[in-house]
């Protein structure tokens, strides 16, 4: 498996060089340099291909940095700079191709609800502190206070009165175990102080298939929480409103559609916008137990008298065991603040185990304290109102103080689903780096957001949401399966990791991450067994199926690159070239057809402009009246952008080789890899600002017919033929909408080099 140490599933970032050009090892750059060597003796004098160029590749640059503003994540930026006497790109409105006229109004409407695009410069890393850190990240924990002890009564009540004697003594182990999770994952920020989420501390330290067993959990953890989390903050809506309760699901669903449009915006993680509905749940919840108890003082603390409860079942061991891993539930999220380590303030490591002790306390004070309360007033569950509600209004009616813990208990709710919606398109965005997800998850999309991990997260909680009829408890035992198997894969790979490493105090932490995945493991294989039933075996079967699909993609895409890598004796070069003209004594290499006075370095006579290129007519009915650029873009150097090159290059006509790159550390990467090759055509590096690719090759070509609207422009494009349609969905497709949004322009040719892949 491929891994960065140094990355994380909290804090990716935008996509680094690495992502999308995988980096050279010195073999294939010796490959590359040998191929060089075979097109130097086919091409020529490289410098003639440069004089041949009818237009000035320069169009103008991005500016390298910009100032983030001091509340919001995204800046404004500068216009395009240019050189001087060179017309420059215009900067476009647009991150995609141009709509149809038909798509025009549907065109509209995304702008309005997404807004412009955005530059990837434009997005300003934020440093939290520890009290900004602590309710950003810890909201998904501490909102499982609402469903959490709920989970654990409603088993514990199928006994009837008899199985809620049990409350007291489960919570005291979850609580333990939080406890014992906590110190575990204490130790993985200790060994992974740049970010360690599941899916690379298992990737890294125990293997491939691990690795991805803990992706699964951990995606199925995230859509469980968006789920759970919606339906539980309607769930305190209904509990409040009663009249709102047929319509749950439609609620539910309009919040998940809300998310997903304030996040395909770039809705930022992070700040006190962020932060307040943590601290105002925080409180509710202390102002709730505490009241209560003060309650509870006045009587003794004598419990009131359970309500009459027919049991259903025997109050055994398979119920306990049954109750402990829905209550364990709870502890979902424990490990936010060990993925996001980067986002903190210096000291890192030392913040964010500090703000994770914190996370631990108030998590295991308010769970237990919750726990004790519900034992305390005799509350158990009811189809119409929460645990929570009813704790509220036993303690202080139907008032203010009433309304304001639903309301709290609501908003924090929806935080913790926003919180899945930060994390779940980066493991996606992880998988398809290693190759074993779509290379689609790899972009940002025109708001610096991964939107098409975005809409799968949606699409896919909003029909398990649908599906289960808003309802929490049937989604519980699929929540349980994925979070307890990404801890436990975790801290499994930690133990490996300590005992590889073995560094100081390596026994110490060994000892307490084998402690936490030993007690994770009993959790997450309790759950397996006893909620199996109950709908379990749909995260079982949904993991086995994840596994398999990635697998089979990464093989897809090691057969591909195996086929398109580099080797010299497959090389195609071209047989004729104009590199290999020996011009006249004094005279550039140029085709015949074009003379210097229509260069860009030299100003026409007065009168013999070339007209615009908006009044150009196409009026080219003879050979010799059509001048010719062919411009390649390439991706990378492998074997299919060697082919499309050269196919150009044999034409005989000026060749410009084009790369989009998304940053300029990526394009500063291929301008190397093209040295190494011999550099024998001209390059021009364009650094997309909106990491899109058809857009800024529709804008370049424009503006170089702003140059030269006299030329007929033909673009040469290398494009993967599978042989199987479902693999076409792994490729991109830059070929077809590029040919779309090209078909309106004049003196544009688009051609395609296919390149079959045999699989």
């Amino acid at each position: 498996m491929v891994r960065r140490h140094k990355s994380d599933e909290g804090e990716p970032g935008a996509p680094s060089p690495s992502e999308l050009l995988p980096a050279l090892d010195e073999g294939q750059r010796a490959d590359l340099r040998q191929v060089g060597r075979v097109w130097g003796r086919a091409t020529g004098d490289a410098e003639a291909w440069r004089r041949a160029l009818p237009v000035n590749p320069s169009v103008g640059d991005y500016p390298e940095t910009v100032e983030p503003g001091r509340f919001g994540r995204f800046v404004r930026i500068a216009s395009l700079s240019a050189p001087s006497g060179v017309e420059a790109l215009e900067e476009t409105e647009e991150a995609t191709e141009r709509p149809s006229p038909r798509a025009a109004v549907g065109h509209r409407v995304r702008r309005i609800v997404l807004g412009h695009p955005l530059k990837s410069t434009a997005i300003a890393h934020e440093r939290m502190r520890k009290s900004v850190a602590l309710p950003v990240l810890s909201a998904d924990a501490l909102s499982s206070i609402a469903y959490g002890p709920e989970a654990l009564i409603t088993i514990l009540v199928l006994a009837g009165a008899a199985g809620l004697r049990y409350s007291l003594p489960i919570s005291a182990a979850i609580a333990f175990l939080m406890l014992a999770v906590g110190l575990s994952y204490r130790q993985t920020i200790r060994g992974y102080p740049h970010g360690g989420g599941s899916y690379i501390v298992a990737g890294d330290n125990l293997g491939e298939v691990p690795g991805l067993v803990a992706a699964a959990g951990l995606m199925i953890d995230y859509i469980l929480t968006v789920a759970v989390s919606v339906a539980s903050g309607v769930a305190a809506i209904t509990s409040a409103l009663p009249s709102l309760a047929p319509a749950t699901v439609p609620i539910g669903l309009g919040v998940i559609a809300l998310l997903l449009a304030g996040n395909l915006r770039g809705v930022r993680q992070a700040g006190v916008l962020f932060a307040a509905p943590t601290y105002v749940f925080i409180l509710a919840v202390a102002l709730l137990i505490g009241f209560g108890l003060a309650d509870a003082a006045g009587r003794g603390f004598r419990p009131l008298p359970t309500p009459h409860l027919a049991g259903h079942e025997a109050a055994g061991l398979l119920l306990v065991l049954r109750a402990f891993a829905s209550g364990s539930t709870a502890m979902t999220g424990i490990e936010a603040i060990s993925n996001a380590v980067p986002a903190f303030r210096r000291v890192e490591w030392r913040n964010a185990r500090t703000t994770l002790s914190w996370m631990i306390a108030l998590l295991i004070a308010m769970f237990v304290g919750t726990v004790v309360l519900v034992h305390l007033d005799a509350v158990v569950p009811q189809s119409q109102q929460t645990v929570l509600s009813q704790l509220a209004r036993h303690t202080y009616g139907s008032g203010l103080r009433y309304g304001f813990t639903q309301a709290a208990t609501a908003a924090i709710l929806l935080l913790a689903a926003n919180t899945a919606y930060n994390d779940f398109p980066r493991v996606l965005f992880l998988l398809a780096r290693d190759r074993y997800a779509p290379r689609m998850f790899l972009r940002m999309g025109d708001r610096l957001a991964f939107s098409n991990g975005i809409v799968v997260l949606s699409v896919t909680a909003a029909g398990l949401f649908a599906a289960f009829g808003g309802r929490t408890d049937p989604l519980i035992p699929l929540y349980a399966v994925g979070v307890f198997l990404a801890f436990t894969m975790s801290q499994a790979g930690m133990v490996a990791h300590w005992w590889r490493e073995r560094g100081r105090n390596w026994r110490r932490s060994l000892a307490f991450n084998a402690v936490g995945g030993f007690l994770t493991a009993v959790v997450f294989i309790t759950a397996g067994i006893t909620k199996f039933i109950s709908g379990a075996w749909v995260a079982v079967i949904a993991i086995a199926l994840f596994i398999l699909l990635a697998l089979r993609v990464r093989h897809h895409y090691d057969v591909v690159n195996q086929a398109t890598r580099l080797h010299p004796q497959a090389i195609e070069v071209p047989k004729r070239s104009l590199g290999r003209r020996s011009p006249a004594p004094g005279k550039r290499t140029l085709p015949e057809h074009i003379h210097p006075s229509a260069r860009p370095d030299t100003e026409p006579e007065p009168g013999n402009r070339i007209e615009s290129r908006e009044d150009a007519p196409e009026s080219e009915e003879t050979p010799e009246e059509i001048h010719h650029l062919t411009v390649v873009p390439v991706a990378a150097l492998d074997l299919a952008a060697m082919r499309a090159l050269a196919y150009a290059a044999s034409l005989e006509q000026p060749v410009l080789a084009l790369h989009v790159s998304p940053t300029r550390d990526e394009a500063e990467r291929f301008r190397g890899y093209w040295r190494d090759w011999g550099d024998h055509l001209p390059l021009e590096v364009l650094v997309s600002p909106y990491r899109a690719i058809v857009a800024p090759l529709v804008d370049y070509l424009e503006a170089l017919h702003h140059q030269r609207p006299d030329l007929t422009l033909t673009v040469v494009l290398p494009e993967i033929v599978t042989r199987h349609w479902w693999h076409t969905t792994l490729h991109s497709h830059v070929a077809p909408r590029l040919r779309r949004a090209l078909r309106p322009l004049p003196k544009i040719v688009i051609t395609t080099i296919p390149f079959h892949i045999r699989h």
